[in-house]
């Protein structure tokens, strides 16, 4: 007897467990096999958190849709699984694990939408509420309202963050600036705000200011939903590394106007004109050719200071790291209508260039690394002698100046005052290259012998 009973109860623990199995499989094709995408389930049958995720992001992709929200994919984690060669392979996709991209193993996703496309419309954070997210909305000064006479109070619509399950969608809004670019703002909370409501320093966006060249997008398929992306995926990651934008600084330059009115007559709006035609010219010269630049010199400081173009100075001042320099450089600015003034130095030293255009000159000084700082070179002709001008060492920021996105020292103020000294904020206008400058030390002379090749003048 107690054998037998054993026995049933063997028989009867193995009745329960495939009962329970089958109820199981019955209820995961039911119910969960049924709904569309990727299903990843643990070792004791639990859904993942990447499971929440894509479910998460795919809840939030058909709300933009419903209400037509031009966003494309902009996290660099997802993107950076999105090579050039896995987008070209769509066989390939379809054998990828169930949640390939999407699924980053990151708290958030990161979204771009295009601002101007889009109508600001309450009822998306209302229906977004009632699908279970909560909202936190960032807004922040427009600064295409901004200018020398009127300082912009209005806000607008900066970030979305979107929360459903401790996970974090964040979008970030593109606006278009008058330089043809687009433009995003700086993530700033206010005191009163839940700084537990996302992971704000892991963020993709919103440690500072960027701007962008505008992204084609193409609508893809990834992870099974519907997702666009930047079609040049590679570019747009390289942009979003070095996208860094400062804004001109507009109440310190009306201030400054206020001590040293701006001169107003016909020969400095024609300057203006002239050198704004040009330094349109160069950016597009030397974008054909790959090869970056900033604002150096007066030009820099114009921007800084006032946020324009210093019309005493009569040129135009321009920086390139000499790693950088192309041979055909010359020809292709003689190609786009600019005559050759001068050619002091060589690849290897003290390199300089010197164009005019329409009686502006545009000045480009090579720059050369050298432990810890760069410097440029400078030549006097009739003598032969060098000079050197050394800066601390900069990073590159993107800035706008006469309706042209540029390049500039992302430490500016450290940039010029190496340049012009403490007194940087006042206006000289009797300068002398050769002393003046207060980073300026004296370089040897270059060998007579070498002069018609390192001294050119046109």
């Amino acid at each position: 007897m107690p054998r037998m009973s054993r026995t049933a109860v063997l028989l009867l623990l193995i009745v329960s467990s495939s009962v329970f199995l089958l109820f199981q499989l019955y209820y995961y094709r039911k119910y969960v096999s049924k709904q569309p995408g990727p299903h990843l389930l643990n070792p004791a049958g639990h859904l993942t958190a990447s499971h929440v995720q894509w479910q998460t992001v795919k809840k939030f992709l058909a709300l933009a849709q419903h209400f037509k929200l031009p966003l494309f994919l902009a996290d660099t984690a997802a993107l950076s699984l999105l090579s050039q060669h896995a987008l070209q392979q769509h066989d390939r996709l379809e054998r990828e694990p169930p949640c390939s991209f999407l699924c980053t193993g990151r708290p958030f996703t990161s979204f771009a939408v295009y601002a101007n496309l889009w109508k600001y419309d309450p009822g998306f954070l209302l229906a977004a509420e009632q699908k279970g997210f909560e909202l936190l909305e960032l807004r922040g000064e427009d600064p295409r309202l901004a200018s020398l006479d009127t300082l912009s109070g209005e806000k607008i619509p900066l970030y979305f963050l979107f929360r459903l399950h401790s996970y974090v969608i964040q979008v970030v809004f593109l606006y278009e600036r008058s330089g043809n670019y687009l433009w995003h703002g700086a993530l700033r909370l206010k005191a009163d705000m839940d700084r537990s409501f996302a992971p704000f320093k892991l963020l993709d966006y919103g440690r500072h200011a960027g701007a962008y060249d505008r992204p084609q997008v193409v609508l893809t398929v990834l992870d099974n939903l519907d997702v666009r992306v930047p079609r040049n995926v590679t570019l747009f990651l390289a942009e979003q590394r070095q996208a860094r934008f400062l804004e001109c600084r507009y109440r310190d330059a009306r201030n400054f106007l206020q001590l040293y009115p701006d001169d107003s007559s016909a020969a400095a709006v024609d300057f203006r004109r002239k050198a704004k035609s040009l330094l349109h010219l160069a950016a597009r010269t030397l974008s054909h050719l790959g090869v970056p630049f900033w604002l150096s010199s007066g030009t820099c400081l114009g921007w800084f200071r006032q946020c324009n173009i210093i019309t005493y100075g009569r040129d135009v001042d321009i920086g390139i790291f000499i790693a950088d320099f192309r041979s055909d450089m010359i020809a292709a600015f003689r190609d786009a209508g600019l005559s050759l003034k001068h050619k002091f130095g060589k690849v290897e030293d003290s390199l300089e260039l010197s164009f005019l255009s329409d009686e502006v000159k545009l000045d480009i000084f090579f720059f050369y690394e050298e432990g810890d700082v760069v410097w440029n070179g400078g030549t006097q002709a009739k003598s032969g002698r060098k000079f050197k001008y050394i800066f601390p060492r900069f990073s590159l920021c993107w800035a706008e100046l006469l309706e042209l996105k540029v390049r500039v020292p992302c430490e500016t103020l450290d940039y010029l005052m190496a340049n012009y000294g403490t007194t940087w904020g006042v206006p000289v206008r009797s300068w002398d290259w050769k002393s003046s400058p207060s980073n300026v030390q004296e370089n040897g002379v270059w060998p007579l012998a070498e002069w018609s090749e390192l001294i050119q003048v046109y």
